[in-house]
């Protein structure tokens, strides 16, 4: 009995010791983060912050562009010319998901490019006129996954990931095709 009422002892005193360090480290880790923010807050915009917002607005239409151009490649056009989405084909049902989920990501990742691209005047005036192409991918993905798509379908994704491309290129951000990873294919970013 004695045995137990000191086990019960030594377990209390070890899970205090273990409140007492992780409540000392929660409270510098608040601390530094508040004063972060607090700096940050109060911090006023220059003319050197404008010319970043611009640099990274290109960067990001670049990275946000390539991960479109690279799924609808990847698991669109690639697999359609190979004959993938034919019924019957091997392994059809895989690469209809597939294709449906890349649909879903192309459309997003190029809204967000084309969000990117507000920050340079140069990259704005230049992908403008490509809202509507970009617009008009919306339901594909869905249409993709149902095994609906046909060539016409297929060939307006690559079609405006081409225009896309071409704008880019035209205002210095050169777009290269990048394959996203499953997991940002399924999670959307």
């Amino acid at each position: 009995m004695p045995g137990t009422v000191s086990r019960g002892v030594a377990a209390l005193l070890l899970s205090c010791a273990l409140l007492m360090t992780t409540a000392g480290c929660g409270g510098n880790d608040t601390q530094s983060v508040s004063a972060a923010a607090t700096a940050t807050a109060t911090a006023s915009p220059s003319a050197s912050a404008s010319f970043e917002q611009q640099r990274l607005a290109k960067t990001r239409f670049v990275a946000n562009a390539g991960l479109a151009a690279g799924a609808a490649y990847q698991w669109i056009v690639k697999p359609y010319r190979a004959g993938k989405f034919a019924k019957g084909a091997d392994g059809r049902t895989f690469a209809l998901v597939k294709a449906g989920l890349a649909g879903a990501f192309t459309y997003n990742r190029l809204k967000a490019a084309v969000h990117n691209a507000e920050g340079d005047p140069l990259l704005a005036k230049a992908v403008a006129p490509l809202s509507a192409g970009i617009e008009s991918l919306k339901g594909l993905g869905t249409k993709l996954r149902k095994g609906d798509a046909g060539a016409a379908d297929v060939g307006s994704f690559e079609s405006v990931i081409n225009s896309v491309k071409d704008a880019g290129k035209s205002a210095g951000a050169e777009v290269v095709d990048k394959v996203p990873t499953a997991s940002q294919l399924s999670g959307g970013s």
